[in-house]
């Protein structure tokens, strides 16, 4: 049998429209943790509907800032990784025709990526979530990062919550209709650092095999897709990603 980056090497480079669903092992090189694994998730040491649902942000917003703060920095400052660039470079030089991103981190655009759905939202902008007044997201993080104190609006005086989705909040509709399209049009879609337990999204891989695309997942860890996808890399996604795009640099 052929080395599993070979036969996803061979899959890309037949590939006219490719797809990538983004999760978050694909920031975790980068130093932002995730949220749901053992010992090291965002999660581990809150509940989620008590710090990140629209319902608890509504009656004390302090409690979701509290829970954000040692976050903030972390988002501030990370720096995309090689998989992040190696996808903007299948963008770039490849067939990579759009990224659909679980994270809100931002990275991808900050690797040079074009067309990227974040389908939970993302820091870059924030609202009020009285009169809807949108603000800078990364400005309220670094007001946060100084005070630790929950931002309110100049114009209602309601709390000003950063446009990433929260428990109880549905996907933003036009993002999702966009990624879902480009699903369903791609020839492959590959999955990075994502362990598929989060719907809608993880439908999509589905979605698109059942119109006929291929299917290439790497991820550390195994999914509960694994065994209907066409090839499976369990390794590091900053050391898998690389090699697959390589072929499209242009040679120096």
């Amino acid at each position: 049998m052929s080395d599993p980056i070979q036969r996803a090497a061979e899959i890309i480079q037949n590939s006219q429209r490719l797809v990538c669903l983004t999760g978050a092992g694909i920031s975790t090189p980068s130093g932002i943790p995730d949220f749901r694994s053992p010992g090291s998730g965002a999660w581990e040491k809150a509940d989620p509907f008590e710090v990140a649902s629209i319902q608890s942000f509504r009656r004390d917003p302090q409690k979701f800032y509290d829970w954000l703060f040692p976050l903030s920095d972390l988002t501030l400052n990370a720096k995309p990784n090689a998989a992040h660039f190696a996808l903007a470079d299948l963008e770039t030089h490849g067939p990579l025709t759009a990224v659909v991103t679980q994270n809100i981190d931002m990275l991808h655009m900050k690797a040079g990526s074009k067309i990227v759905y974040e389908v939970h939202g993302n820091v870059r902008t924030a609202s009020c979530i009285g009169c809807g007044a949108e603000q800078n997201g990364e400005a309220i993080l670094e007001g946060l990062m100084q005070t630790k104190n929950a931002p309110y609006c100049e114009k209602c005086g309601c709390a000003i919550k950063p446009d990433v989705v929260l428990f109880g909040e549905l996907l933003p509709f036009s993002i999702l209709q966009q990624a879902e399209a480009a699903v369903k049009s791609c020839d492959v879609i590959m999955v990075v650092g994502s362990s598929l337990e989060v719907g809608p999204v993880n439908q999509m891989p589905m979605l698109a095999k059942r119109k006929g695309a291929k299917f290439i997942i790497i991820n550390l860890g195994k999914t509960h897709l694994d065994s209907l996808a066409d090839v499976v890399i369990h390794a590091d996604v900053v050391d898998a990603v690389p090699l697959l795009a390589a072929p499209f640099l242009p040679k120096q």
